[in-house]
């Protein structure tokens, strides 16, 4: 067009254009959504070591300190059920099911951390599961009783046979 006079854009406006969170590179059809995504030349063992839940970093180590809380109380599956505490293992199950949500809610997605909270609320269940059994049992009487029974009959079955017969008991006993 005759009159027509083109200006080069300023360096402003070049650079605003360039910098344009909508403009992508030609020949790059499929981009990670990832800020900094690691470069395809490092090992596993770099990727794994610079990853945001990194061994460098408290997203990795948190998580394997919390397992010693699983351990705990996994061993106290042997204890009995009168001795455990019910607010202690209610927080336990709380916690292990409110913190799993968040670990998979948050940025960087924690999955670590969210397995260790998911064992740690199963944990609960079965030790709060344990003591409203038990002390439904007691509250029925049924607990108490049984074990009362089964001492009885032992003391009866191992008295019995020695007081009605000593010389039967001693035969057996020699054999």
């Amino acid at each position: 067009m005759p009159g027509c006079i083109l200006r080069r854009p300023s360096p402003f406006i070049r650079h605003f254009v360039r910098a344009s969170p909508f403009r992508r590179p030609i020949g790059r059809k499929h981009q990670s959504t990832e800020v900094n995504p690691p470069p395809p030349s490092q090992s596993t063992f770099q990727r794994l070591w610079n990853s945001p839940v990194g061994f460098k970093t408290v997203h990795f180590w948190a998580p394997v300190m919390k397992w010693a809380l699983v351990l705990a109380g996994v061993s106290d599956f042997y204890r009995p059920a009168e001795k455990l505490s019910l607010t202690q293992n209610l927080a336990l199950t709380a916690t292990g099911a409110i913190w799993t949500r968040w670990c998979l809610i948050i940025k960087p997605r924690n999955v670590l951390l969210a397995a260790v909270n998911f064992f740690l609320g199963c944990v609960g269940v079965v030790q709060v599961s344990r003591i409203l059994t038990w002390q439904q049992s007691v509250k029925n009487g049924t607990a108490p009783e049984v074990i009362e029974q089964d001492a009885m009959d032992a003391v009866r079955t191992a008295t019995g046979g020695i007081l009605e017969n000593p010389e039967a008991a001693s035969k057996n006993a020699i054999q």
